[in-house]
C-alpha cells in the first residue's frame, strides 16, 4: 500500500471495511503486495461497490457507510490504479472527478433522432390533443387510455449510451440528429451510473433525460462566482448547460449536476410494455426517477395534476416550466408515431407565464451578431417566477410604439416560456407627467454606422457589419466559410479566439496574418497553437489570394446577397473594377445604377436597397478597397450554353434532395455552364425541378404548381452524362 493511503486510513480500517462489505480477501493486503490478478479483481469489485454507494447516497439519500469509509474505498481504488495503470476500467470511479480538458467537442450522430415536443398552452389545447390521440387510435368513448404525467424539467437534454451495461458515450441533443460528445463530463454526474445495476444488462441501451442543477446548488455556484468576480449565471438551466459543456471535465465535476430520465433512444432488445414500467426498470438499473411522476386515466386527472404542480412549482428543488403528458402504452406510442420529429403521443402542457409589476428606468439598444438593433428595457429589479429580472426585451420599435412604452412607466413584466423576460403592457394610470415617447437611434450604438430600417421590415439594422464589434465574429465566420473564401483552419473556435486576442478585427486582418511576423508571434502565444498549425493556416490563406468575383461579393455578407445573387451580379459586371464603380455610385444615390440593377432578372428592389445601404457606409467601401489591395479578384465567365446550343440554355432549374453521382453544388455549376439559371425556390417561372433522394418541400411545391419534375437519371441524360 502506498504510504499516503496507509497513513491516512490504515490496514485495520480496510480489514474491518472488507469484512463489512464482503470485499475480496486481498482487500486487507497492502497494495504493494497485490498480484496483477488480485488487483484486477479488486478494481472490478471497487467499481461496483463505489457505484452502489454513490446510488445509495445521491439517488436514495440512504448511505450505508460513513464518509471516511467511502473515502477509503476511493483511495484504495486510486492506489491500485497508480500501481497498475493498465488495469484502469472504463467504469473506474476515478473518471468521476474529471479528466484533462479537450480542445473541442467531437460530434455524435444520434442513431435514433431526439424528438421535440408540441406545446399545449391552455387546458383547451390539452383536451384537443387527447381527443386527437383517441381519434387517431380509433378508440371508442368507453375505451381506456392511460397517460403518464411528469414535471418538465428546465435543463439540458442528454442521451447516455450503455453497451453491455457500461457507460460508453453521452451526447447533447444538438439539432436532434447530431449532438456534442460530453461523455467525460457526464461521467462526473453522480446520479448517472457508470455501470447499470444488473447482472444481466441489455447489449445496448440509450437512456435519455434531462441534466439539470437544483436551486440550492445554483445559488451556491453563483455565490462562489461572485466572490471570484466572475459573471453570474442567469438561472439554473444556463448554469447546467454551461457546466455540462465545459471543455475541462474537472470544472464540471466541481459543480453538482443532476439527472432525471424521460425516455430512451436505441435499445437492444427493444423497449416494450408501458412507459411507467420503463421508469421503474431504469430506477432498478441505478437511475433516479422523478417521484412527482403520476399515472392519469382521464383528461381531468391530467389537468388536475398540472394545476397542482403549477401551485407547488416553487416548492420543488428544481425549475420546471410545465408538465409532459405521454401515452403510457408503448405499442400505442408506436402506432401514433411522429410528425416531423414531434411525437403524436406526447405533449408539453406549459404553465401560465409568471407576471410582476415594476418601473422602466431606461431603454437601451443591443446589437446582435447579424446587426439587428434590439431595444431592451432596463427595469427596477423584480422577482418573476423565482428569478430576479433587471432587463426585458422590447422586441422592436413597432412594439414600443404600439404599446406606447415610455421611460418612467410602470410596466407588467412576464417570462415568456418562463425563460425570456418581456414587457407585456403599460400601467398608464401610473405614468409620470414627464414621460416622453422613445426615439430609435439613427446610428449604431456600438460602431456609429448608419442604423437603417429597410422598408417593410420591423427591425433596424447596423450597416457596419464587416467592422462593427458586435457583428464582426459572425461576419468573419461567413467570410471564411466554404462557399465564400473557404479558408481551412479558421473555424468558429479559432475566429473567436483570434478576435478575443485582438488579432482579427476585420477580414483584412486575415490576410495580414501571413504578412505580419508580430501577428504570428501573438498567435503562437495562444493556447492550442503550434508552428505547424500556424504554417498550415498561412498556406490556406495564401491559397485564397486569387478569388472569383462572385465568391468575393458573397463573402462580404450583405443582406439578401447569397451565392446566386452574387453570381448574377458578378456576371453582369464582369470585373471587380466595373462592379465596384457601379456599387459606389449606387451608394451615392445614382438613380441610373438603381434602374439598371432592377432590370437584371432576379435582382429586385429589396436586393438593390440592401446593396445601397451597404455601400452608403464609407467604411464599407474603404474595407472593400483594402481587401482588393491584398487579392487578385478574378472576372467571372458568362455562361456560354446558349451559343453552344445547349438544351438548358435559358432554362430555370431548381435542385432538391441528394444526388448520387455529384454534389448539389457540382450540379448547379454544371447547369450554369450550360446556360441555365439555378434558383433556390420553385415558382411558376421554374422550367423543371431535379429531384434526388429525400427531396424536401420544393418537390411538393413543384407538384402544386404543375412544374415538371425530372429524376436524377433524366438529369444526367439531359446533360449528356447518362
Amino acid at each position: 500500500m502506498t504510504p499516503r493511503v496507509a497513513e491516512v486510513f490504515g490496514l485495520d480500517l480496510y480489514r474491518q471495511l472488507g469484512r463489512k462489505l464482503g470485499a475480496p480477501e486481498s482487500f486487507a493486503k497492502p497494495v504493494d503486495g497485490l498480484t496483477e490478478e488480485e488487483a484486477a479483481r479488486e478494481l472490478e469489485w471497487l467499481a461496483r461497490e463505489i457505484e452502489r454507494h454513490d446510488r445509495l447516497y445521491y439517488v436514495h439519500n440512504a448511505p450505508e457507510i460513513s464518509d471516511a469509509e467511502y473515502d477509503a474505498l476511493k483511495a484504495r481504488n486510486r492506489a491500485i490504479e497508480e500501481r497498475f495503470p493498465h488495469l484502469m476500467r472504463p467504469d473506474s470511479p476515478t473518471l468521476r472527478v474529471g479528466v484533462p480538458p479537450a480542445e473541442e467537442f467531437a460530434r455524435v450522430r444520434h442513431r435514433v433522432p431526439m424528438f421535440t415536443l408540441d406545446n399545449a398552452m391552455t387546458n383547451e389545447d390539452l383536451v384537443a390533443w387527447v381527443e386527437r390521440v383517441r381519434r387517431q387510435l380509433r378508440l371508442g368513448p368507453d375505451d381506456r387510455l392511460v397517460f403518464v404525467a411528469e414535471p418538465k424539467i428546465d435543463g439540458l437534454s442528454c442521451s447516455i449510451r450503455y453497451e453491455n451495461g457500461i457507460l460508453v458515450q453521452a451526447a447533447t441533443r444538438g439539432d436532434g440528429f447530431e449532438g456534442e460528445d460530453v461523455t467525460a463530463n457526464v461521467r462526473t454526474i453522480r446520479e448517472i451510473p457508470q455501470r447499470l445495476m444488473t447482472d444481466d444488462p441489455p447489449p445496448v441501451l440509450e437512456v435519455r433525460g434531462e441534466v439539470y442543477m437544483d436551486k440550492q446548488d445554483f445559488e451556491k455556484l453563483n455565490e462562489e462566482r461572485q466572490k471570484r468576480g466572475e459573471p453570474l449565471f442567469a438561472n439554473p438551466r444556463n448554469a447546467a448547460a454551461g457546466s455540462l459543456r465545459q471543455l475541462d471535465p474537472r470544472i464540471t465535476a466541481e459543480r453538482r449536476l443532476r439527472f432525471f430520465p424521460w425516455g430512451w433512444g436505441e435499445a437492444d432488445p427493444p423497449i416494450t410494455g408501458t412507459y411507467w414500467d420503463y421508469l421503474q426498470w431504469i430506477h432498478r438499473l441505478g437511475f433516479p426517477v422523478n417521484p412527482e411522476a403520476r399515472r392519469c386515466r382521464t383528461v381531468e386527472e391530467l389537468i388536475a395534476y398540472h394545476d397542482d404542480l403549477e401551485q407547488r412549482r416553487f416548492e420543488l428543488r428544481y425549475d420546471i416550466d410545465g408538465v409532459v403528458d405521454k401515452v403510457d402504452d408503448i405499442a400505442l406510442q408506436e402506432r401514433l408515431g411522429y410528425l416531423h420529429r414531434v411525437p403524436r403521443w406526447a405533449i408539453a402542457h406549459k404553465f401560465s407565464p409568471q407576471k410582476a409589476y415594476t418601473r422602466l428606468l431606461d431603454i437601451v439598444v443591443q446589437v446582435g451578431r447579424t446587426g439587428a438593433l434590439t431595444p431592451v428595457a432596463v427595469l427596477e429589479p423584480v422577482t418573476v417566477g423565482g428569478v430576479v429580472v433587471r432587463r426585458a426585451t422590447l422586441h422592436n420599435e413597432d412594439y414600443i410604439a404600439s404599446k406606447d412604452i415610455r421611460i418612467g412607466d410602470t410596466v407588467v413584466v412576464y417570462r415568456a416560456g418562463d425563460v425570456i423576460p418581456q414587457v407585456l403592457e403599460v400601467v398608464k394610470e401610473r405614468r409620470p407627467p414627464d414621460a416622453e415617447p422613445w426615439t430609435p437611434p439613427e446610428r449604431c450604438p456600438v460602431c456609429g454606422s448608419l442604423a437603417i430600417r429597410p422598408p417593410g421590415e420591423a427591425v433596424r439594422r447596423c450597416t457596419g457589419g464587416l467592422f462593427c464589434p458586435a457583428q464582426v465574429v459572425a461576419r468573419l465566420q461567413h467570410f471564411v466559410s466554404r462557399r465564400a473564401f473557404d479558408i481551412e483552419g479558421l473555424g468558429e473556435k479559432q475566429i473567436q479566439q483570434l478576435h478575443d486576442a485582438g488579432i482579427l478585427r476585420d477580414p483584412v486582418d486575415i490576410f495580414e496574418i501571413a504578412e505580419n511576423p508580430e501577428k504570428q508571434r501573438q498567435i503562437l502565444a495562444l493556447r492550442g497553437w503550434a508552428r505547424q498549425k500556424l504554417n498550415n493556416l498561412i498556406r490556406a490563406i495564401e491559397s485564397r489570394r486569387r478569388i472569383p468575383l462572385d465568391r468575393f461579393i458573397h463573402a462580404l455578407g450583405m443582406r439578401h446577397i447569397g451565392e446566386v445573387n452574387a453570381r448574377v451580379l458578378a456576371r453582369r459586371y464582369g470585373t471587380f473594377e466595373a462592379w465596384r464603380e457601379a456599387m459606389v455610385r449606387l451608394g451615392q444615390g445614382d438613380e441610373r445604377v438603381r434602374l439598371e440593377l432592377e432590370g437584371i432578372e432576379g435582382i429586385g428592389p429589396v436586393i438593390v436597397e440592401s446593396l445601397r445601404e451597404f455601400l452608403a457606409e464609407p467604411r464599407n467601401v474603404e474595407l472593400i478597397d483594402r481587401l482588393a489591395a491584398k487579392l487578385e479578384i478574378l472576372p467571372v465567365e458568362r455562361p456560354a450554353g446558349a451559343a453552344a446550343g445547349s438544351p438548358l440554355a435559358g432554362r430555370t432549374i431548381v435542385f432538391t434532395g441528394e444526388l448520387e453521382r455529384m454534389t448539389r453544388e457540382e450540379a448547379k455549376e454544371l447547369a450554369e455552364r450550360l446556360g441555365a439559371k439555378v434558383t433556390d425556390s420553385v415558382s411558376r417561372r421554374t422550367d423543371f425541378v431535379v429531384a434526388g433522394r429525400n427531396p424536401g418541400s420544393k418537390l411538393q411545391r413543384a407538384r402544386q404548381l404543375g412544374v415538371r419534375v425530372v429524376t436524377e437519371d433524366e438529369w444526367y441524360r439531359m446533360v449528356g452524362l447518362a
